[in-house]
């Protein structure tokens, strides 16, 4: 192999060979890898010059590897894995490590899961301090921009470079104090009473006022708060109706009664999520592994 073959074996161009291999096509590796159909195809180019070989060839309306590529495959994964390993530092030692980690994620969130983290976190690493920021909506720049190391939230931003982990299931209800009023019996009941909303600190409405939006339907809303934390004070005593996570149901409006709603919303997902960029460091993903943990316990307990 020549000079000029060994610069063509870059990590990008190793990356672009497997993306393709787990893919089975070029069209769809690109949009995993966030760069045009053309320079995947490029690369392909220079890895076939560099390795002697075609990697893929055409079959039907799409492509399939070689028996080269094939065989090569676990190599070059070993090859790109022990790379990441190298660009991690050194090994994480949770009793004896020292530095800030911060978590964006919303009352809700915060509340439900963190707590049981900094458990975790007091117990075996007990030099690692836990900062908590308000999400809002969230966006890939907060990840890129070292705004945050991990957001906690049910809205993930469209961004390759994002990654992302389920953590639990929720769905939306209706909360109202029954020692004053009963449960809406229709969606009209539901859109003539008096609702609580949500009107987060950073600005944002909740995906929740956007679906009533999409579908056309309004409600009066009396006062608006800027987190889940502030509706026990205002439904407490009124005729009012708030919606929020069942979930919640469990501990900030447990002494309240609560009616699924009236209309079809989906339920949705906690997420975990981080920039790709820290996808292998080992004191990252020891936290990203003891939130999931956490999340998992509550799953349990509630199964």
């Amino acid at each position: 192999m020549n000079p000029v073959d060994t610069f063509n074996l870059d990590i990008r161009s190793l990356s672009t060979f497997i993306a393709v291999l787990d893919e089975g096509s070029v069209s769809r590796a690109a949009v995993r890898l966030g760069v045009s159909q053309s320079a995947v195809s490029h690369t392909l180019d220079r890895l076939r010059q560099a390795l002697g070989d075609a990697l893929f060839v055409k079959s039907g309306r799409g492509i399939v590897p070689t028996r080269y590529a094939l065989q090569a495959g676990p190599h070059i994964r070993q090859i790109l894995d022990d790379l990441h390993s190298l660009s991690s530092g050194p090994p994480f030692a949770p009793a004896t490590a020292e530095f800030t980690f911060t978590i964006a994620a919303n009352d809700y969130q915060r509340d439900l899961l963190l707590p049981g983290l900094l458990s975790v976190i007091r117990q075996e690493a007990p030099g690692i301090r836990l900062q908590v920021v308000p999400s809002g909506i969230p966006t890939a720049d907060m990840l890129r921009k070292d705004l945050c190391d991990l957001i906690i939230s049910p809205h993930a931003p469209e961004a390759t470079d994002i990654m992302q982990r389920g953590l639990m299931a929720d769905q939306m209800v209706v909360f109202y104090d029954p020692a004053i009023r009963q449960a809406p019996e229709s969606l009209a009941d539901y859109l003539k009473a008096d609702h609580i909303a949500i009107l987060f600190g950073t600005g944002e409405k909740t995906a929740f006022e956007g679906s009533l939006a999409a579908q056309g339907l309004t409600r009066r809303t009396a006062v608006t708060v800027s987190n889940f934390s502030g509706l026990p004070a205002f439904l407490q005593g009124t005729d009012m109706l708030a919606t929020a996570p069942k979930r919640m149901s469990e501990d900030l409006l447990q002494q309240f009664a609560w009616t699924p709603l009236p209309f079809d919303y989906k339920p949705f997902t906690l997420l975990m999520l981080w920039h790709k960029r820290n996808q292998n460091d080992p004191a990252h993903r020891w936290i990203r592994n003891h939130v999931n943990g956490v999340a998992a316990t509550i799953n349990g307990l509630n199964t």
